[in-house]
């Protein structure tokens, strides 16, 4: 179990700002075992995600709209903006409209450009949206759906490193590439199966828990699309910006199916 654990904590290193203050092997075996812990990092997350929200909808004094910013907050001080990083830097180099050599440079450019700067206020401004209607229309019940978008968003990651070539043989897609595993995908449908039934068990919304699986598997094929298509391949930025992507979708859809009473 210890190279699982390495891995967890490898996931919590490189995908979030909480500090570990250790060195952790990065050999091929613990790399493929942080491809298959994702999963549980991601649920990790939307746990945490998921008692934030419930603190502050049940017990929190403060207004709808208060709740909403604090819990709004939280991803982005979970992650030190380090996939919105990625979100701006392939919203620059995806609205160049340049061949795909420019395009990787661009993303590996530390200059901010328009287009970058306007899709993360549209980004974080709908996500905002959606949260602030949730927490004014939801109740605690949504938390099991908040517990579901942070770990479809991060299995979502873990396909796109896994199943598409890296674009240059550097960086962050690359480095966890070595650790590729030719069942991660049959490991991740086993933890989406056994979420699937929990998730019933809890809720008895069997419909918007597949809506919710499906349009994450139609986000991935979207993503995988993109990458190949407009860039030749995978790298870190593309890998941020998708997660970003992922949870604005989910968190769209959650807002939706609150709107009209199916969570």
């Amino acid at each position: 179990m210890k190279p699982y654990w390495n891995g967890f904590l490898l996931n919590v290193q490189f995908f979030s700002a909480v500090p570990v203050r250790r060195e952790l092997p990065v050999d091929a075996v613990h790399l493929r075992a942080a491809l298959r812990m994702f999963p549980l990092f991601g649920l990790t997350k939307g746990i945490i995600y998921g008692a934030f929200f419930l603190l502050l909808i049940e017990w929190s004094p403060l207004s709808p709209l208060g709740s909403a910013f604090l819990f709004w907050l939280l991803p982005i001080l979970w992650t030190g903006g380090l996939h919105l990083d990625g979100w701006i830097d392939t919203s620059d180099a995806f609205f160049s409209y340049r061949d795909r050599s420019r395009r990787l440079e661009i993303l590996k450019d530390p200059r901010v450009g328009a287009f970058g700067v306007l899709s993360l206020i549209v980004l974080l401004a709908a996500r905002f949206l959606f949260i602030y209607e949730i927490f004014l229309f939801g109740n605690s019940q949504v938390v099991y759906f908040i517990i579901l978008i942070p770990f479809y968003s991060q299995m979502i990651t873990g396909l796109l490193l896994n199943g598409v070539a890296p674009a240059k043989q550097e960086g962050i897609a690359y480095f966890f590439q070595q650790g590729k595993d030719s069942r991660l995908a049959a490991g991740y449908g086993f933890w989406t199966i056994v979420i699937a039934v929990l998730f019933f068990v809890w809720t008895k919304s069997l419909l918007s828990l597949l809506l919710l699986a499906f349009l994450a598997y139609l986000f991935f094929l979207f993503a995988r699309r993109g990458a190949l298509k407009h860039f030749g391949g995978i790298t870190g930025d593309l890998l941020g910006a998708s997660l970003e992507g992922a949870e604005g979708c989910l968190w769209m859809i959650l807002w939706l199916l609150v709107s009209i009473g199916m969570a």
